[in-house]
């Protein structure tokens, strides 16, 4: 694909915002992602954002109505907990392909005065005859399998979660700043087994957004200050995955595709080596680590050795997650995605709001959405 310039980034801090509805918290990311494009918005000429729950909002008008933005097109995209990236995702192929030199692709969400404890249900998505599931539960199944075939312990999932919340304590936006051991999270109350509360990513309220452009145009706006989305790709499977015989729950086939997708558009041989970091959807501990297989960082069942040997951590060879992922910011789910961009376009220009990745010029991220079912991969690489 045509690269496509990220010229301005605004996330909110992500966490409990008793005080502030959904419109609040989109009006700042947005006026905070124009501010750092140095352009007005009026100036935009198209807009994606993201919403999951209806109680967030539906259609367009999420955007035109907060934001006073009328008579110019906007989409509304949902695609599970892939929403944000997959409105990047449509927002970067509209500017690539011409159609428009500049738009803004956002998410926001607002879960924590829902009324539920974890996400509330979704209606429609088992089949008849196969009870409901939480997302807790569907995550263990695949821990409880990594154990079986591989050896893989709960101590190598702590490892996860106390690397993640080290980053993240250090971050200023994280909903979860403080760090926690293995001790720690091996003690706390169980949720699904082998999933104990620090293995699980909390809900949270967020916002963020990015303005995207043409490289040619981004120069003129704001000179050398800009990254560029090498390539989005994206995959979508069965939400049925337990009706599927061929289903492994050691892959997550959705990953497996689109990252073969994004790694094909950007030319990329050997992410390990071509790439100087990543940032993988880390709802459970366990997602993580199948989420190395899945990327092609190591061979299936060595997930739990680059935790081990300390590969992924802030120093190591390959760090995931420098900014403490969704085990310290928490998942509203459509802001998540688009955060994760923004972050990796603070890496690779040396701007990182929490650690920064020593010499980083180029990362991926990644969402997965649904039950299994849905993959989105960005790379982003300075020009």
């Amino acid at each position: 694909m045509q690269e496509v310039a990220v010229i301005g980034c605004g996330v909110t801090k992500f966490g409990h915002h008793w005080e502030k509805d959904q419109e609040d918290l989109l009006v700042e990311a947005v006026y905070e992602a124009v501010n750092d494009a140095s352009v007005e918005l009026k100036d935009i000429e198209a807009v994606w954002c993201g919403t999951f729950y209806p109680s967030t909002g539906i259609s367009g008008n999420v955007f035109s109505d907060t934001l006073k933005f009328f008579g110019k097109p906007i989409t509304r995209a949902e695609n599970y907990c892939a929403t944000g990236m997959d409105n990047i995702r449509n927002a970067a192929f509209a500017v690539a392909s011409g159609a428009y030199d500049l738009v803004i692709a956002a998410g926001v969400e607002k879960l924590m005065d829902a009324g539920s404890r974890g996400l509330p249900p979704i209606e429609g998505i088992f089949s008849v005859g196969m009870p409901y599931v939480s997302a807790p539960g569907m995550f263990a199944m695949a821990a409880n399998r990594a154990f079986k075939e591989w050896g893989w312990t709960r101590e190598d999932l702590a490892m996860v979660a106390v690397k993640n919340h080290y980053n993240g304590a250090r971050h200023p936006k994280a909903h979860f700043r403080k760090e926690i051991t293995v001790e720690k999270v091996l003690k706390a109350p169980m949720v699904a087994y082998p999933l104990g509360v620090f293995d699980c990513s909390a809900v949270s309220d967020g916002a963020a957004a990015v303005v995207l452009t043409r490289p040619e145009i981004a120069k003129e706006i704001v000179g050398d200050n800009y990254a560029v989305i090498k390539a989005v790709g994206m995959a979508v499977e069965t939400m049925h995955p337990w009706h599927r015989p061929s289903e492994s729950f050691l892959s997550f086939p959705a990953t497996v595709k689109a990252a073969k997708m994004a790694y094909r558009m950007a030319g990329i041989e050997d992410p390990r080596r071509d790439l100087d970091f990543g940032i993988v959807h880390d709802c459970f501990t366990i997602t993580e680590l199948i989420n190395y297989q899945d990327m092609q960082l190591c061979k299936p069942g060595e997930g739990a050795e680059l935790i081990r040997d300390g590969v992924t951590s802030i120093d190591g060879d390959f760090p995931i997650n420098p900014d403490g992922g969704l085990k310290s910011f928490g998942h509203p789910i459509a802001a998540s995605g688009v955060r994760m961009v923004a972050e990796l376009t603070k890496q690779v220009l040396g701007k990182a709001e929490g650690l920064q990745v020593k010499d980083a010029e180029a990362g991926f991220a990644h969402n997965l959405g649904g039950p299994y079912s849905v993959a989105t991969v960005a790379i982003v690489s300075r020009p």
